[in-house]
C-alpha cells in the first residue's frame, strides 16, 4: 500500500513538473531570454502576415514608382559577399549579439514606418538561426513595416536558382 501511494506521488509529481515547463516555455517573451540579449526565437516566431515569397520581392522591386524597400541580410559575412539581393546592406548575423548591434546601428535615423525587408539563406527556413532574432529586434526598435523574406531551402535555391538578380561582393 505504501508503494502505491509513493507511485502516485511520483506520478503526479513529474506530471506536475511538466505542465510547469511547457507553462513556462509558452510564456510570452520566453524566446527573448536567451544569454548575452541575443533572442533564441526561432523563424517560426515570424507571423505569416510580416512574411513575404521571393516572388513578390521580386515583383515589387521590379516595379516602377513604388518606394522600394531597405534590404537587410542578416545572416552569414561570407553569404553576403558570395552573393545577395542587389541593393542590399549586410545587418549581421541575427543569432549574434555583434550582429544584432550592427542591425541596430544600421538603423539608426532611419525612419520607423521605413519599409524593411530582412532575409538570410543560411539553411532552410526551419533551421535558421538569425531571422527570429533580427525580427524580434526591429520590432523592439519601434520599426512597425518589417517583412521577412520567406527563403524556404536556401538563398540559392530560392531566390538565385529561380533567375532572380543577385550581386556579390561587401
Amino acid at each position: 500500500m505504501l508503494m502505491r501511494a509513493r507511485r502516485s506521488w511520483c506520478g503526479v509529481w513529474w506530471l506536475a513538473a511538466a505542465v510547469a515547463v511547457l507553462v513556462f516555455a509558452a510564456m510570452p517573451g520566453r524566446a527573448q531570454m536567451g544569454g548575452m540579449g541575443v533572442s533564441t526565437a526561432s523563424a517560426f516566431s515570424i507571423p505569416a502576415t510580416a512574411q513575404m515569397t521571393p516572388a513578390a520581392l521580386h515583383a515589387l522591386l521590379q516595379a516602377g514608382g513604388k518606394q522600394k524597400p531597405m534590404m537587410l541580410q542578416v545572416g552569414s559575412h561570407v553569404l553576403f559577399q558570395e552573393a545577395h539581393i542587389p541593393g542590399s546592406v549586410y545587418a549581421g548575423p541575427g543569432a549574434e549579439a555583434s550582429g544584432l548591434e550592427r542591425l541596430e546601428s544600421a538603423m539608426k535615423g532611419v525612419p520607423k514606418n521605413r519599409f524593411v525587408v530582412i532575409y538570410c539563406g543560411c539553411c532552410p527556413w526551419s533551421h535558421c538561426p538569425n531571422m527570429g532574432p533580427a525580427f524580434a529586434k526591429l520590432r523592439s526598435l519601434g520599426f512597425t513595416h518589417v517583412k521577412a523574406l520567406y527563403l524556404a531551402h536556401n538563398f540559392g535555391a530560392d531566390w538565385a536558382h529561380a533567375g532572380y538578380q543577385v550581386a556579390s561582393g561587401n
